[in-house]
């Protein structure tokens, strides 16, 4: 067992050769990774060494913050509470440990006489003449039995993936502060089981176990038979109190995910909520993009679960091919397990949005509705059922009973950016533009990063526009139009509002754009009819469409 892990990226060879001397010089048993012998396994003798050191110290420079080879040691030792980490050179840390008590020691050449070096010195001592931190035995009883869905095998409906909430570290050592690490764990839990794409642990089953669980996570992942593992830590930083997470898989015990959120101490107490909602509501959308990802590198053996993952997938987009996908997919889900109603609701979904550009149908449109009430008598309850019989209700001409479904959905669950998106747009549809924006904004802050943020921004063009609020209106359709340059009914939303704003001759290039992109007047009609179906300036809207069109046609 050395005293000492030196964790180093191979270009900064010369500088740790400084460290790992002087360390030596001051009778410490140090472990780097020149002294291996030939012969000797690498992988295994690192980490053997790794999880055995007293003391990791990690010289964070330029080179070492992107090897991943330094950031897997750094972490492993935070988690073992082993780290001790300095800087060798100026650069910006992993967001995980910039956190992290760091030494400043870009300027030491080895001088043994060194302020910095022998406050870093004596931090070094601390850590390796310390008692060994009592082990906490993980529990022994047996976790609860899996649900039917959990037992399902590959072909039937599956389910969202499981995560295990870790306890958070608190690195103010401030009794106060630990009490809120420990609810932050509780508050963090009850927030993603009203998630819709995640399935979570209880508390109790990860409150008691034991340091060296954590560090295997593999291990531990197969014992919580959990896909996912989320750690954190809490921190003052100034006036504020910081909380950062980091998303691990727990197969591999790779982070895919990190992320830092600060509140002011002063206002924590009517903000805990507002910062519990944005941590729950980030991670489920990291997760369900991890695994739409997974979902869809899969050749096949899919679960319906994953086929209306992989159809919602399509919607990154909102041309032909996007809509042909989406179809496709959740006709998959319900092939794939016909009693899933998930699958048949995503169905009626993913038919709406075709039928949103086609001519009027009346035989579709009740085959639509036939398909969204099937889904309902299997699942009436189910928040995403709701939500997108909702959606595809408002879409085909009954917003008012479209905005009852997916007013429930959020009801149920309020923490989902998914739900509040679409119960957002059924509200815009049904002429509640305040309403709307609400719904819009909580969606943007809950799932940051979504594939589906284009449709957030979308929707709130009409909304602002409705409320008379044009310049915000211009923004938003501005930022959908860049996330999704491909959707031609965008640049007819730009080109309205910059007619409208004064500007002639952009509102006219806008509509040259959306016709490059195939969208003749016909079509821009019969979108801007169904999706502004109460709008009561609907009328005049159109004639502002049809004379734009008219400005661009040869000759004009």
């Amino acid at each position: 067992m050395p005293d000492i892990f030196l964790s180093y990226n191979r270009e900064d060879q010369d500088r740790a050769k400084v460290f790992a001397e002087a360390l030596i010089a001051q009778r410490f048993d140090v472990w780097w990774d020149v002294g291996l012998r030939t012969g000797e396994a690498y992988d295994q003798v690192t980490e053997k060494a790794l999880k055995t050191a007293k003391a990791v110290i990690v010289l964070w420079s330029k080179k070492s913050v992107e090897s991943r080879w330094v950031r897997a040691e750094a972490t492993l030792a935070d988690r073992n509470k082993t780290l001790v980490p300095c800087m060798i050179e100026a650069c910006e840390r992993p967001i995980m440990f910039e956190l992290t008590q760091t030494a400043e020691l870009t300027h030491w050449q080895g001088a043994p006489d060194d302020r910095a070096w022998l406050a870093f010195l004596s931090d070094v001592k601390r850590f390796v003449a310390k008692e060994a931190a009592p082990i906490v035995a993980a529990p022994t009883a047996p976790l609860a039995a899996p649900t039917v869905e959990e037992t399902l095998k590959p072909g039937q409906s599956g389910s969202a993936p499981s995560l295990a909430v870790l306890p958070f570290t608190n690195r103010s050592h401030l009794p106060e502060d630990e009490v809120f690490a420990e609810g932050m764990v509780e508050d963090v839990i009850s927030a993603l089981t009203q998630g819709v794409n995640v399935r979570v642990l209880g508390s109790t089953t990860t409150a008691n176990l034991s340091r060296a669980a954590i560090m295997d996570l593999p291990a531990l992942g197969r014992q919580l038979g959990v896909r996912y593992l989320l750690e954190g830590n809490v921190r003052r930083v100034g006036a504020n109190l910081r909380v950062t997470t980091q998303l691990l898989e727990a197969e591999t015990g790779a982070s895919i995910w990190t992320a830092k959120f600060d509140r002011p101490l002063s206002e924590l107490a009517e903000l805990q909520e507002e910062l519990v909602t944005d941590i729950a509501g980030a991670l489920e959308t990291r997760v369900y993009s991890q695994e739409i990802e997974r979902a869809l590198k899969k050749p096949g053996d899919i679960t319906a679960w994953e086929a209306v993952a992989r159809s919602l997938s399509a919607y990154r987009k909102l041309d032909a091919a996007a809509r042909a996908n989406g179809i496709e997919e959740a006709r998959r889900a319900v092939a794939i397990a016909p009693d899933y109603a998930p699958g048949h609701a995503m169905l009626a979904y993913a038919l709406s949005h075709a039928y949103l550009s086609s001519p009027d149908d009346p035989a579709e449109v009740q085959r639509i509705r036939a398909i969204a009430e099937h889904a309902l008598t299997l699942a009436p309850d189910d928040a995403s059922v709701l939500c997108f019989v909702g959606r595809a209700l408002s879409v085909v001409g009954y917003p008012e009973e479209g905005v009852r479904y997916t007013g429930r959905a959020v009801r149920k669950v309020p923490g989902s950016g998914l739900l509040q998106l679409y119960h957002g747009v059924s509200c815009v549809m049904l002429n509640r533009p305040e309403e709307a924006l609400s719904h819009l904004k909580t969606a943007e802050r809950l799932m940051p990063g979504s594939h589906l943020m284009w449709m957030v921004k979308g929707w709130r063009a009409p909304a602002d526009r409705e409320m008379g609020r044009w310049a915000e209106a211009d923004a938003a359709i501005d930022e959908c139009i860049s996330l999704n340059p491909s959707l031609e009914y965008g640049y007819v939303v730009k080109a309205h509002t910059s007619m409208h704003l004064g500007r002639d001759a952009d509102a006219r290039r806008q509509i040259e754009t959306a016709l490059r992109l195939g969208m003749d007047l016909t079509q821009a009609e019969r979108l801007w009819r169904r999706l502004n179906p109460n709008s009561p300036r609907l009328e005049a809207d159109i004639a502002t469409i049809r004379a734009l069109y008219a400005a661009t046609e040869p000759g004009a």
